[in-house]
This record gives structure tokens, sequence and C-alpha cells, in this order.
């Protein structure tokens, strides 16, 4: 049997942008649910971490000078009336976390301030989990949407899934949805992106949304070799050595990545946490105690010995690609359906180039409270459905006889989208055949994959996406034939200034890809 029930807004995802939605949305006057593939408060990319936030005081110098930070590193990008917007929102929900959140934010000993320019994920989300109760917002843990539904003239009106726990089928219809689902980091381990596999993009896709940046979604972190932890921005005082343990000129965890890669395509590399001093040092396992808890398991102190690193790619979850957002609500190009955090494009504030935690945090809470407030007041006018349909393809109805698993979907697409030789440093000749690659593992998909259990179909929707996310990836990367941000290309290494503009991109059976122009004309270049 199929449990049903409706509400005015939906909610799909548990991290913060959803938590934010969900607050948002109750505050506008309208009923929630939200149905989170994991348990909301421990599941995604923030719970098990440390971040920092994009936190700035309304001075107008420390403003610019935040804004200033990234522009370059983002092939100018990014747009200055959405980071004020970001800046100005992120400030006053950090403030409310302190109050109506109850975050226990640490003092500074000196002045007696409150210091709110991070968070600690686990207590950060076990907060906005017992916020989202008080309010009266119904959540539904290990219920993974599985796919849209619709009504006749194709607006989003709800979505359908399983519940895990209760091995039980869900339809659930509502005035609006926000998609929050998270970015998609392919399966590569890394920490807490085990939810992360693009599930959003495919459902979004399927509806017909268009997206933006999605060429710039090869993010790849510094890790110790064999870690699930991605903290890069602690490796800024590393220094890095070759294996003969000469200091490898060039290496950095901002610029100068690429050297590590190349550099790891023919020999270990070592890194050494030689730069920072005794208070930075006490400061760090402060900020980041998971960061260190694997190296006292090994006994090692990274401050004063070498360690092996690897690098691990997260994919959208740190690259700033995703769903596109058409106005100030976070709506998408489908109505009824919105989107918040790492499932929306990020090129709004980071441009071409991650943001790292500080402002995929502060776009999480801030493109959270819109869409989630834009939801509502859609919802409300619109009124609750009566008919719906789920438009959910491959994965679910397979067209043929299910004859190929998830797991070998999975395999094969991450063959063509983990290695940082095929998706960190970019050729076009090493993208062509991934991508064409990946072409036939849809169409094989679309024709053999599909399961007859619940968690069956959970992980053939997985794979579905993963896949999809990785040929718009792809045929946004060729599109842009020049470096810009991090979509960086050996075959047109210089910037082209003919090409500051955005690339949207969409469809499943036949992607499109064309410039930022496009969404108002309508018209796209096939690909």
């Amino acid at each position: 049997m199929t449990w049903q029930t409706t509400t005015d807004v939906l909610i799909i995802g548990g991290g913060p942008a959803a938590s934010w939605a969900a607050i948002h949305a109750r505050e506008a006057g309208a009923d929630v649910i939200l149905v989170d593939k994991g348990y909301c408060g421990t599941s995604g990319a923030t719970a098990p971490s440390g971040t920092g936030v994009w936190y700035v005081a309304r001075e107008e110098t420390a403003r610019a000078n935040a804004k200033a930070s990234r522009e370059a590193l983002g092939g100018y990008l990014a747009d200055h009336y959405w980071m004020d917007r970001v800046l100005d929102q992120t400030y006053a929900n950090m403030n409310r976390l302190a109050t109506e959140g109850r975050y226990p934010f640490p003092v500074d000993p000196a002045t007696g301030a409150s210091l709110r320019t991070g968070v600690q994920g686990p207590e950060y989300m076990r907060r906005m989990r017992a916020w989202l109760n008080r309010i009266g917002v119904r959540i539904l843990d290990h219920s993974p949407a599985l796919e849209l539904l619709v009504d006749d003239s194709g607006a989003v009106r709800g979505a359908a899934g399983h519940q895990r726990q209760l091995d039980r089928d869900y339809r659930i219809t509502a005035g609006a949805v926000v998609l929050a689902t998270g970015g998609c980091a392919f399966l590569s381990r890394a920490l807490g992106t085990n939810v992360d596999t693009g599930d959003g993009a495919l459902m979004a896709a399927e509806a017909g949304a268009t997206f933006s940046g999605m060429e710039f979604s090869n993010a790849y972190a510094i890790v110790p070799k064999g870690s699930t932890i991605t903290k890069t921005a602690y490796y800024g005082y590393a220094t890095f050595f070759g294996e003969d343990g000469s200091v490898l000129e060039g290496a950095g965890s901002t610029k100068g990545r690429s050297v590590i890669a190349r550099t790891l395509l023919r020999e270990k590399v070592f890194a050494q946490l030689d730069r920072a001093d005794a208070t930075v040092q006490e400061q760090m396992r402060v900020g980041q105690p998971n960061f260190f808890l694997q190296f006292d398991r090994r006994g090692i102190d990274p401050f004063t010995q070498r360690f092996e690193i690897d690098l691990l790619a997260e994919g959208t979850v740190r690259g700033t690609g995703g769903i596109d957002v058409i106005d100030d609500d976070c709506a998408t190009t489908v109505p009824g359906l919105y989107v918040a955090g790492d499932a929306a494009t990020r090129e709004r504030i980071c441009g071409g180039f991650t943001g790292g935690g500080s402002h995929n945090a502060a776009w999480a809470m801030s493109s959270g409270s819109w869409a989630g407030g834009g939801a509502a007041r859609h919802a409300l006018e619109a009124g609750r459905p009566t008919a719906v349909h789920g438009i959910g393809g491959v994965g679910l109805r397979p067209s043929e006889s299910p004859s190929v698993t998830a797991d070998e979907i999975v395999t094969a697409a991450q063959h063509e989208l983990l290695p940082f030789e095929k998706n960190y440093l970019r050729h076009g000749d090493r993208m062509r055949p991934a991508l064409a690659r990946l072409d036939e593992l849809w169409d094989t998909a679309a024709a053999h994959l599909g399961g007859s259990t619940g968690d069956e179909r959970v992980r053939a929707r997985q794979a579905a996406a993963i896949t999809a996310v990785g040929r718009l990836m792809y045929r946004s990367a060729l599109a842009r034939t020049e470096t810009r941000g991090m979509s960086k290309r050996a075959d047109h290494p210089e910037l082209d200034p003919e090409q500051h503009h955005h690339l949207l991109s969409g469809g499943l059976d036949q992607p499109w890809v064309g410039p930022a122009s496009t969404r108002d004309a309508g018209l796209a270049v096939a690909s």
C-alpha cells in the first residue's frame, strides 16, 4: 500500500538549506512536510563537520572586502546584488540561530563578544532539528524522494518516494516543492556526501528545469591518503613535498592544486602543516576536531611530520554549478519548484570557483530562507492539487526488461567522473571519450535499469542521477573553451573575454548547453 498525504509545502532534503526553508515556509503560514533521505540532523555534508560561515558585520569596508576576496578566482561571474543579499540574510540568520535556535556560540574572552563566524556541524544540525520540531514541521526521516509529481500544466505539485524503515512507498501532494537535496559528489566517499548523489538534479531535469554553471562541478579536496575528511582550508598552512622530499614548488590549497594533481600522476605527494604557529594550531584543533582525529589515531603530528595526501572528488558539493534560480525567491524555470543550497547554482556569490564551506554555508541558509518563503506564498495562492502524476523515468520505469544493476552503472560512471586526470586536469581529448561513455551508460540505464524493492529503486535512481549530472557537467565543460574559475582546460589555457557569461544547460535524453541569453530567448545549442 502507498501511504498518501498532502501539505502546502514539501521540502526534499534535511541539511541546513532544507531546515531554513522549512522555518521560513512555516513563518509564511504554510503547513510543511520535510522528507529526508537520511536522518534530518545527522545526514549530509554539514552534519559531521565544522564549517566557517560568511558572516560579515554590516560595515561598508568589511562587506566590500568580503565580496572582493573571491571575484578573480571565480572568473568575475559573481553578482554583487546577490552577494549583498546573502551577506544580509546570513547575518540575520546567524543572529537568529543564537537566539531562537539556541546555538551556543563561543565567546571572545577578551571582549565578551559572541563569535558567529562558524558552526560545529553536529551541534548546528541538532539545534536546527529541535527548532523545526518546536514550530510544527513534520519530519519524515529515511524517506528518499524518487520522483516529482506534476499537474496537467506541468507545475510541480509534490513528490513520491519510499520510506525505508517502514518499507512502504509514499505519495505527498503539495502546493509547492523545495529541492534542498544537496549536490553530487559521485559517491566518492567524501565525508557526509553518501546522500549527495544528485537526486534533486535528476528530478528537476525530468521536470524541465534549467541548470547553470555545470562546468564548475569539478571540485577536488586535499585529503590524507585513504581519508574521507575534506578540510582543504587547513592546507593553506601546509608545505607540500615530492616523493624524494623536495619542496613541491607552486603547490597550494587554493592556487596550485593542479600542481599537486599533476605530480600525483607520477609519484606520491606529502604535506606538513608547518606554517601554523602555536596559536593557530590550537585554534585549528578547536575548530575542526574531527580533522585531527585521523592523525591522532595514526600517531601522526601533522604540524611536525609529513603525511601522504591524495585528491578526493567533491563534485557539485564544493563546486558552484546546479539548478538555475530565476528570481529572488530561488524559483526554478518550472512553476511550483524552488531550489536551495548545493542543489542550486552558487555562481551568484562565488562565480566559477568554490567559496568553500564559508560561502556554501551562507548560501544554504540564505537560499533556503528565500526558497521556503517563496514556496509558501506560491502554495497558499495556488492551493493544493487534486490530480497529479509522477514524471520519474530512468531507474524507475525502464523501457525494456531490467538487466543491469545500479552498482554496475555507478562503477562505470565513476570510472569517467572520479579520476582527476579526466575531470580536474581537463582536456577535450579526455573529456569527449568520457562523455561518450556516460551517454552510452544513460541509454543502457534508460532501457534496463530498475528495481523491484524500494531499496533497489533508491539505488537505481542514485545511479541515474550520478550519470545525468556527469553528462551535463562534461557537456558544459566542453562548451566553455577557455580557462575560467575551477574549469581549467589544458587545451584552452587562457581566459577568453568573449566567454564572460554563464552557461545554461538541461535535458536528459537530449541534453543541451547554451549561453545565459538563451534563458530569455528559449533557445539552446544542441550538444
